[in-house]
């Protein structure tokens, strides 16, 4: 049974979506949909799936990140509030597109508050991509590392922080952009 739950799982990460009773019995080698139905009802009882409203597999466990996505939330006026599970989403496949060149960095400091990044969050940074024009990059400046916003003025590369008390750092020999920030972890 293992190695038909790592089959199934396997389907799920490559297609993005459950396998149908007959791709599951092509999987498993099951001759029967009887036998299927079997094996559904063994991986909802381990809670490794469940079905929803219209009877659909859904993969229910965590597996490698994956959260449950289940709507949406108003961030203006409110409204009635209705659980749903809309799908599943794995933050890997969601924020990394080169794994091999992202990482974490924490941040300490306060020069971009007011983008939202605290100090003591977490940068999700990917290297090896050619910053634009109002990306918040991980830079080095005059042999110093730091964490603003990447802005150009007469043709030449500055730093803007997010933060009035800070000024924007213009620099004297050279600035070299080491990675582009893509998403903030903040834990509470």
């Amino acid at each position: 049974m293992e190695n038909h739950k790592r089959k199934i799982i396997s389907f799920y990460k490559k297609s993005g979506r459950m396998p149908s009773y007959s791709e599951i019995m092509d999987l498993t080698g099951y001759k029967s949909k009887s036998a299927v139905h079997y094996f559904i009802e063994k991986l909802v009882a381990e809670g490794i799936v469940m079905k929803d409203q219209k009877k659909r597999l859904i993969l229910q466990k965590n597996y490698e990140g994956e959260v449950r996505v289940l709507g949406t939330v108003e961030a203006g006026f409110p409204s009635p509030a209705e659980e749903e599970l809309a799908d599943t989403l794995s933050l890997d496949d969601y924020l990394i597109k080169n794994k091999e060149a992202t990482y974490m960095l924490r941040v300490k400091g306060d020069s971009m508050i007011d983008a939202g990044i605290m100090e003591g969050d977490m940068v999700l940074v990917e290297r090896g991509k050619n910053p634009k024009i109002g990306d918040i990059v991980i830079a080095e400046v005059d042999r110093e590392f730091t964490m603003k916003y990447f802005r150009i003025k007469n043709g030449k590369p500055y730093l803007e922080p997010s933060n009035q008390n800070y000024k924007p750092i213009y620099p004297t020999n050279e600035l070299k952009v080491i990675a582009i920030v893509k998403a903030v972890v903040r834990k509470y």
